[in-house]
């Protein structure tokens, strides 16, 4: 890998991603072909949804690594399977050593398919979470000028936890919200900028967007 001048790495390849992206075969083929992209299905958001709440505390390489068995564990993330799950699938959880064995996180995934099921009422899961879609995009030069929330990430937390959710912070959802799509955080030097679909004028350049800094994902 060789540095770029906007804090990106140029692979062998000839492609540019951030560090994060950089290195592991694992994280490069996820930032290549799934995060940023529009999640717009119900089973799709839910899981992202909980695995972000997983991801808390731990890095993102952990809980991707651990994604084939996280689905497993939860039947696939069909959130009217997981909304039935008993006591006794908790401890059976617990005791898997495939998944992050965090009793309050598991009791969230439980929590949030029930949320999940009950917002169909009212249209649905998608339709509430990308209401909050804001309506520009952040335009990071380099991983410092990327925020690790927004205004519009702060209320969907808000939103979520009134409707029964758990594990939605601010935070996470920011997270949440560049993993799907909301928002474009590519740096404007890296290959996958403007590729969603969403913004399309994500990739053309701009002054910095004043936002404040962030945290490594």
């Amino acid at each position: 890998m060789a540095p770029d001048t906007a804090d990106v790495m140029l692979g062998e390849d000839g492609l540019a991603r951030p560090a994060w992206a950089a290195f592991d075969p694992l994280m490069r083929d996820y930032y290549d072909q799934e995060w940023g992209l529009p999640v717009r299905d119900e089973q799709g958001l839910y899981e992202r949804i909980c695995l972000e709440g997983f991801q808390a505390g731990l890095s993102w390489a952990t809980i991707l690594r651990k994604r084939p068995a996280f689905r497993q564990a939860f039947s696939g993330f069909n959130p009217e399977a997981v909304a039935a799950f008993t006591d006794a699938d908790v401890e059976r959880l617990m005791q898997d050593p495939g998944i992050v064995r965090n009793r309050a996180k598991i009791l969230a995934t439980i929590k949030n398919a029930r949320a999940t099921l009950a917002l169909r009422a009212e249209g649905g899961l998608v339709d509430f979470v990308w209401q909050f879609q804001p309506v520009a995009t952040p335009r990071p030069m380099v991983h410092a000028d990327i925020p690790t929330q927004s205004v519009e990430s702060i209320a969907l937390s808000k939103a979520l936890r009134k409707k029964g959710f758990s594990f939605v912070g601010p935070t996470t959802m920011f997270a949440l919200m560049e993993a799907i799509g909301m928002v474009d955080t590519h740096l404007l030097g890296s290959h996958r900028r403007g590729s969603s679909g969403i913004w399309p004028d994500a990739a053309q350049p701009s002054s910095n967007t004043g936002q404040p800094p962030a945290t490594a994902r």
